[in-house]
């Protein structure tokens, strides 16, 4: 896939973020486009702005990832109205912060039921259709903590390694079958986003701690710059694509390291991790 010119575009959790800048860059580059989210503001907020570059086509529909019979639904009625499926990025994904042995399993559900859940419903709904097109590709976006472990992230890099795993197993069988559909897996390092703000945290986390270290130390990419470097790898029909100088070092620094790279972030947990929340 050398250009997003004409073709069409699903893209998840559109209303904020990675979402929004993949959206209003396919939509500048003259894509067709089928976006989502549950947060209904934001998507409408990201709607305007597509319109703003002049994206050809917007659907926009209210749609939680985490519900298997609504996603058949959407991909039923998307390949209806627009009549292919060229590209489906499963962007949508939330954040939960804690140890293991604190972690209430309702939010650890939650997290699982969209961030992997999400990602492999959303692909399996519209693989045929990608299939169909005879030029498809599908996009999964992974995370930085999908190569690397990190402590209090237990659940998430759970979900994130299994997504990784999933798509890297699933270009393999692309590849064996000889279908069309090219497979790429995504590991953005620390974003500009709201994540850590919307995120769920343990009852021994301070969740204003956490979001602020994301916010002033971690996120150093802006959305938009992700985007780009996204849409340049899907282009190029990468495997794997890492965004950020923060994903490109630790990914080395595991590979250079193996195993002991997690002793090593656990000698630097004090620098790492926000502060305990106070029980009283």
């Amino acid at each position: 896939m050398k250009t997003l010119d004409d073709k069409v575009i699903v893209i998840t959790g559109a209303g904020s973020g990675i979402g929004r800048a993949l959206v209003v860059q396919a939509a500048r580059e003259g894509a067709h486009l089928a976006i989502s989210d549950v947060n209904e503001a934001g998507l409408a907020e990201t709607v305007d702005l597509a319109k703003n570059v002049g994206a050809r086509t917007v659907r926009s529909d209210r749609l939680d990832v985490a519900d298997r019979a609504a996603l058949e639904n959407y991909a039923t009625d998307v390949v209806a109205q627009l009549g292919r499926v060229n590209v489906v990025v499963n962007n949508a994904g939330v954040a939960l912060a804690g140890d293991f042995v604190d972690l209430d399993q309702a939010d650890v559900q939650w997290l699982m039921d969209i961030n992997f859940w999400g990602v492999w419903n959303g692909t399996h709904v519209f693989l045929p259709h990608l299939i169909a097109s005879g030029d498809g590709q599908i996009v999964n976006i992974s995370s930085l903590f999908g190569l690397v472990s990190m402590p209090g992230q237990s659940a998430y890099n759970a979900a994130k390694y299994a997504v990784r795993g999933f798509t890297e197993a699933l270009r393999e069988e692309m590849l064996i079958a000889g279908n069309r559909v090219g497979v790429t897996c995504v590991h953005p390092g620390g974003i500009k986003t709201g994540i850590a703000r919307n995120a769920r945290v343990s009852a021994n986390e301070d969740k204003q701690a956490t979001a602020d270290l994301f916010d002033k130390k971690l996120a150093r990419m802006t959305p938009e710059k992700a985007a780009e470097v996204i849409w340049a790898g899907v282009r190029k029909d990468k495997a794997r694509v890492l965004v950020g100088a923060d994903a490109h070092a630790l990914h080395h620094l595991a590979k250079l390291t193996g195993s002991r790279y997690q002793d090593i972030i656990a000698k630097g947990s004090d620098r790492l991790l926000p502060k305990k929340a106070k029980i009283v």
